[in-house]
Formats: C-alpha cells, structure tokens, sequence
C-alpha cells in the first residue's frame, strides 16, 4: 500500500497516514477517479498524503522527493493537484481520526496497564478498517473504541459491550448498535489481516462497579494522542455529524 510504504520511508506518525485516507475518500466521493487511470489515483494518493504531512509533520518532504514509481509528474502538476484536493474538500482539513481516541479508550476499559504492544495492535486494526469501506462510514469514536475492546478481549457480548459504554462519563456519544456491528468486523479483520494478539487482559466486573465521574474528561473533552504531540481535542462536530452507514441509507 502506497501509503503506509511512504509513511515508513519519511518516518511519518501514523495519524497522517490515516488522515491522507480520510482526505483521498473524501476526494472520490465528491469526483470519481477512473480505475484504469493508475496514474491519476498515485497522483491524487501523493497530494493527499502530503497535504496531511502539512498538518501534521514538522518537516515535510518536497514533493519531487515522494515515490511516483513509473510516473514522472513534475511538481506544478502535483501541487495543482493538492489545490485541487483542497477546493473539492473546501478546505476543511482538520478530520478527526480514531487514532486520537485510543489512549483515551484504553484508560476507561483497561484499568490495568495493558501490554506494551495493545497499542500497536490497535493501530493495526484501525489500520485494517481503511480497506473496508463499510467500517470507514462509522464515527472515529466507534471504530476506536470497538479496535480497543477487541484488542483487549475478542469475547465480549452484545451486554458486555454495553456494560462498558454505560460507564463510560459520556456514554451517550458511543451507540451500541454501531460499536457492536464494529466490534463483530473487526473480530472477522483479526483474521483475514493476520494480527496477532497477546494473551487475553481480564477485564474487571463492570456490573460491581459503583461509577463515579472522571476528571479525565472535563468539560466534554478528551485526551488525545498524536504521534509525537500533545494536544486537547474536543468532541468535534465531525464525530458528532459523521453519519453512520445506517443514518445515510435513511437519507
């Protein structure tokens, strides 16, 4: 994958490589992209992916430096084609992504310290959700939450994952239909993608517990993790607007 090749050959984090995703699904959403046009897609895959390094990299490779394969794009034709990107997603390029809500998550469902490699398995099976295109119609929170409770425990019911969002301060962002049909994906994802996982976390008693209110999350806000940053994000109108597949069939 173009992406995630060239993430590792400029040490991108990975919240640009998802976010130059979200920027490219966004982009064939409003024009369609010809498939047996393989150059205009790599084109379209190196605007976005530099546009993201913008927002999110402190040093950004000039684009004659990103890998075209075969094509030999000169740069006033790759940056007509970030300026293109640009006026399709109105300029809105500040995407929420789940990546931003994992530690968050992993703090509220593991009260232990969970091991050291659950956070790259849940990057992984973040990951794997940009390849199926029904999961990428839910909210960041949804599928971040679902990666995280899968990488913690693959046997959760339908209760027990309703256990866990009812203790959570602001359950009411998370439903249970949609975490429970990202959860079950995801179980399928574990699979076909061939991520391992460590020896199964017990997860405490949630029923015994008697819930309190966290000052992790003050005034609707959350903590978030960006690789090599520290920022606060607020529950944004994207997550809270970002229709699920069911809400859009409505439409």
């Amino acid at each position: 994958m173009f992406v995630t090749q060239t993430r590792v050959l400029f040490g991108f984090g990975h919240q640009t490589a998802y976010l130059s995703v979200t920027y490219f699904d966004r982009f064939v959403a409003v024009r369609a992209i010809d498939s047996e046009k393989y150059w205009a897609a790599r084109l379209l895959a190196v605007a976005c992916l530099s546009l993201a390094a913008k927002m999110e990299e402190c040093r950004v490779p000039a684009l004659s430096d990103f890998p075209v394969e075969e094509f030999n794009f000169e740069s006033n034709v790759m940056q007509r084609m970030e300026l293109l990107v640009l006026n399709t997603l109105e300029w809105k390029m500040g995407s929420i992504t789940p990546l931003a809500y994992i530690h968050y998550f992993l703090s509220k469902f593991c009260k232990q310290l969970p091991r050291k490699n659950i956070v790259s398995i849940v990057v992984e099976l973040i990951f794997a959700t940009v390849r199926d295109t029904n999961l990428m119609g839910y909210r960041p929170s949804a599928i971040a939450s679902a990666a995280v409770l899968v990488a913690l425990d693959r046997r959760l019911t339908r209760q027990d994952l309703e256990l866990k969002i009812n203790a959570l301060s602001l359950s009411g962002f998370l439903d249970i239909e949609n975490l429970f049909i990202c959860y079950n994906r995801m179980q399928e994802l574990l699979d076909t993608e061939n991520i391992k996982l460590p020896k199964r976390i017990p997860s405490p008693d949630l029923s015994r517990i008697r819930l309190r209110g966290t000052h992790l999350c003050e005034n609707s806000s959350i903590t978030s993790f960006v690789v090599n940053k520290r920022k606060r994000l607020i529950f944004s109108d994207y997550d809270k607007n970002c229709d699920t597949p069911e809400e859009k069939r409505r439409r």
